[in-house]
């Protein structure tokens, strides 16, 4: 088995990732010379069509923690870590019922759009950048750690100096897709991705079924025959439920934060205005849902086949952590060449998605606070994209501090966490906003805060940040900060009291108010139903 420093050729890794980078860029820089007008930045001009914007949705929501994360848990934990792919594909279904169709008829650039409709502006816009940037900064979290760990495999860079400027070279190649590509620009590199992402899977899905006959009874069986004995010598079953998630409540938890939270997470919600209709965004969700479907089942070959031929305790060994397991499996399988493009297609993987939260965290600054606070709504398109530029390179800066400190956790759990957040702040809000027609600011205003500060609180004070025990293997805890113990709240994901919290705060803080817009709220209501009067197609 390869050990850390011999993992492929280091200059051919570097070559295929210069490759793509460059192409990338060249598009992003042809497609995107009309970009200073807001609805060409935010929007890509809303001249994407419902297959071309849902395959953009696959690529944005296939992130690493997708195809790394997914694969890692799976290889470490077997069942319990295919409970990422479940939780994150039905999410779905809730997009599609009840958000896309409605939020496009309604909104214009953000997510704040919708929630400030009928309610006061100032105060509902503020909230809901707030809470975008929150949700924002976790899956960030996530992206540059995997991009830390993966490209320091790649390159035989053991210490942590190395993997720090791995993620600043990350943060400076994705700000240049964010400031000069826009919206167009970004959506065209996730499609890009995710054609490359779920032909890099099958491709190695198919290699590995062949390795056991294409039959999928003995790849699980010797995956679990293999599995490693757990520190107390007791057998660990991949196949079985509980190897991570001991406690039933810890993982009812955990699909909660997956299925509810998809469709509050801001930048997922920005695609649906990349298209001229409201028709077009249902059909990109279908089209997304196709595509993230099929790789999710992937990643269950992909995820036993690294247990099998790669085996839990290199995994664990290497330096990205579980998030290695899909390139180990690369390389044990086509050597350095495939290696080195899945690799590539997991770096490009990181760059896109960071680049989608990036330029949505950025939007949501200037078209939110910045116009809201400082122009008191005035402010001119141009103005609007000249701060999401200048916002952009700020959100780079801190991405890249928090990715540094962020290096190698399991990225799909740094992602639930992401997603916990969205579905207690962002989604009570949301669906109360579209279908009661009581709600008032208050109500917004309880539901965004009381959901948010009630998720990361328990968070911050959960096992994921301090306490867990050392792990035999790493000899390292994986806590986020190791050697202190301060949590209290003994659940990993915060989903099971957050999210049902964000719900009761928005219903009592409604019902404690009179403010109360009829006229408003008949208008929203066509309008969401309909599509009368919202925002067009560009003409140019």
């Amino acid at each position: 088995m390869p050990t850390a420093t011999t993992v492929g050729n280091p200059a051919i890794n570097i070559g295929i990732f210069a490759l793509f980078v460059v192409v990338t860029l060249a598009i992003v820089i042809r497609v995107s010379r009309n970009n200073n007008t807001a609805a060409e930045y935010y929007a890509g001009g809303r001249a994407f069509t419902g297959r071309q914007n849902g395959i953009a949705i696959a690529g944005d929501y296939l992130s690493a923690a997708s195809f790394l994360g997914i694969a890692g848990a799976i290889a470490v934990n077997g069942y319990d870590g295919f409970l990422y792919s479940i939780g994150f594909l039905v999410a779905w279904l809730v997009a599609l019922l009840l958000v896309a169709e409605l939020l496009r008829n309604v909104g214009k650039y953000t997510m704040a759009d919708v929630l400030s409709f009928r309610l006061r502006q100032r105060p509902v816009r503020i909230a809901a950048a707030i809470s975008t940037l929150a949700v924002s900064f976790f899956y960030l979290l996530a992206q540059m750690a995997g991009a830390g760990g993966l490209v320091a495999l790649l390159l035989g860079i053991e210490g942590d100096l190395g993997q720090r400027l791995v993620i600043v070279v990350v943060g400076i190649i994705m700000l240049f897709y964010v400031i000069f590509g826009g919206m167009k620009g970004t959506t065209w590199v996730q499609i890009i991705k995710a054609v490359l992402l779920i032909i890099g899977a099958v491709v190695m899905t198919v290699w590995v079924l062949a390795k056991f006959g294409f039959n999928i009874s003995t790849l699980l069986g010797d995956a679990a025959a293999a599995a490693p004995a757990a520190a107390d010598g007791t057998a660990r079953d991949l196949l079985a439920p509980g190897l991570q998630y001991k406690n039933p409540v810890d993982f009812i938890s955990l699909a909660l934060a997956l299925v509810l939270g998809t469709a509050g997470l801001p930048h997922v919600l920005m695609r649906f205005y990349t298209v001229p209709t409201s028709r077009e965004a249902r059909r990109s969700v279908e089209w997304a849902i196709w595509l993230i479907g099929a790789f999710y089942l992937l990643t269950l070959v992909l995820g036993f086949g690294a247990a099998e031929l790669v085996g839990a305790k290199a995994i664990k060994a290497a330096p990205g952590g579980a998030n290695s397991a899909a390139p180990l499996l690369a390389f044990e399988l086509g050597g350095e060449i495939l290696l080195g493009v899945i690799s590539a297609v997991a770096f490009a993987t990181i760059l896109a998605v960071v680049a989608g939260l990036t330029i949505t965290a950025s939007a949501s600054l200037s078209h939110d606070v910045y116009n809201t606070l400082v122009k008191k709504g005035n402010a001119t398109p141009e103005e609007e994209v000249k701060v999401a530029r200048i916002s952009a390179l700020v959100l780079g800066a801190v991405a890249i501090v928090g990715g540094i400190f962020a290096l190698g956790q399991n990225i799909a759990f740094l992602v639930a966490l992401a997603f916990a957040v969205a579905a207690s702040a962002n989604l009570p809000t949301i669906l109360y906003s579209l279908f009661w027609k009581r709600f008032n600011t208050r109500g917004a205003l309880w539901s965004i805060y009381g959901g948010l500060i009630s998720a990361i609180t328990l968070i911050v004070f959960s096992p994921v940040v301090s306490g867990k025990p050392i792990d035999a293997v790493t000899g390292k805890s994986p806590s986020m900060l190791q050697g202190v113990d301060f949590h209290w709240f003994p659940l990993d994901n915060p989903g099971i009291i957050s999210i049902p919290l964000g719900f009761v705060l928005g219903y009592i803080g409604t019902l404690t108010s009179r403010e109360y817009n009829a006229a408003k709220y008949a208008e929203m209501e066509v309008r969401s139903l309909t599509g009368y009067g919202a925002e067009g197609a560009s003409q140019h």
